[in-house]
């Protein structure tokens, strides 16, 4: 996990040989969401196939900006394209995986999950109605928690990023006020706060600032030692980020029968479920410019589907379930083809 950290700080992954890279080497950039997982995984396919993984963590946003520019073979984003998105650029869409996005705070005395917020107060504070941490709201919802009167340091992502994506979604659901003042999208015009590059950006800013309150995938959380909060769900139930909440909340998920297997699991149902649940996902072209790079890159991906599935719990990442996966094959065997109409993928099954 040291070389994650350090590698995060770069926001690149640079999984190859010294020497420069071959035609069969993979070049991907986007989510940050995603980060930790294909660290790890490149690292194990590197050893068992030889074959390297260039990915940059620029952010959801320039990650769909680069392969439709056609200067990477795959991005990876945390706002899944529509169907129309998808067809304007020639691109096809699946998931990798699934996880959560936690709110972190730095407050002393507050251990992980001692705080406790909800959608509402939430929206409230990321509004700057709400400007300290003994404010009121807060201590209804935390009555045996001593809050000090500090003043809340909202830390935001600068970048386009999934991860806000999936933060404001959740927000928006939440709170009509931020619905219709702010909305919900890879980038925002955030009321109040300061902004930091990538989730490492957020990470470092939220770990050394007194106050400050932050939103990061939860593979962030753990190997930066923040605080996590725990949040109300839609069933009413004050629930921790973990690997079961956001199990909990892709229980239910209609992939096979959503255009692009766009769906968003942001407060969903479910007694145990995390209320800012999402996938991350890959976009391809449905006819690539290179289609050796291209094969090695789905290659890649069914290696990180049949064997990752251990590798990404250890971050509390969600496999994909084997139905899924089987659908997401078939995709590509359907639709990403080379010049001459011919099939990329094949499966080895």
């Amino acid at each position: 996990m040291q070389l994650v950290r350090a590698l995060m700080a770069g926001g690149v992954l640079v999984v190859a040989a010294a020497a420069p890279a071959v035609a069969a080497d993979i070049s991907g950039a986007g989510s940050s969401f995603a980060y930790p997982i294909y660290t790890k995984w490149a690292e194990a396919y590197k050893k068992e196939s030889g074959v390297g993984v260039n990915y940059r963590a620029i952010g959801s946003a320039d990650g769909i900006r680069q392969v439709k520019d056609k200067t990477v073979t795959f991005a990876a984003t945390d706002m899944p394209l529509s169907a129309a998105d998808l067809d304007a650029g020639g691109l096809v869409q699946f998931p990798m995986l699934t996880a959560g996005v936690a709110v972190v705070v730095n407050l002393d005395g507050v251990k992980p999950g001692d705080l406790t917020l909800d959608g509402p107060t939430l929206a409230r504070i990321l509004l700057g109605e709400i400007k300290a941490w003994n404010d009121g709201a807060i201590r209804k919802l935390n009555p045996n928690l001593r809050l000090p009167s500090l003043r809340i340091a909202v830390v935001y992502r600068s970048d386009g990023s999934g991860t806000t994506f999936l933060f404001t979604d959740y927000v928006s659901k939440e709170s009509p006020i931020w619905r219709a003042r702010v909305g919900s999208t890879t980038a925002v015009e955030w009321p109040v706060g300061t902004g930091a590059a990538g989730s490492e950006g957020i990470a470092s800013s939220v770990g050394r600032m007194k106050g400050a309150l932050g939103y990061v995938e939860y593979a962030y959380v753990r190997p930066n030692k923040l605080t996590y909060a725990k949040l109300v769900n839609r069933a009413g139930n004050a629930v921790a980020p973990d690997r079961s909440s956001f199990t909990a909340a892709a229980a239910n998920a209609d992939w096979e029968g959503a255009p692009g297997f766009r769906v968003i699991l942001t407060n969903q149902a479910g007694a145990a479920a995390w209320p800012i649940a999402g996938a991350t996902f890959i976009l391809m072209h449905r006819q690539p410019n290179d289609a050796a790079a291209a094969s090695a890159a789905l290659k890649f991906f069914a290696w990180a589907y049949a064997k990752g599935a251990g590798m990404a719990e250890e971050l509390d990442y969600v496999p994909m379930p084997g139905n899924v996966v089987g659908a997401i094959e078939r995709l590509w065997a359907e639709q990403i083809k080379d010049a001459t109409g011919r099939p990329i993928y094949t499966s080895a099954k």
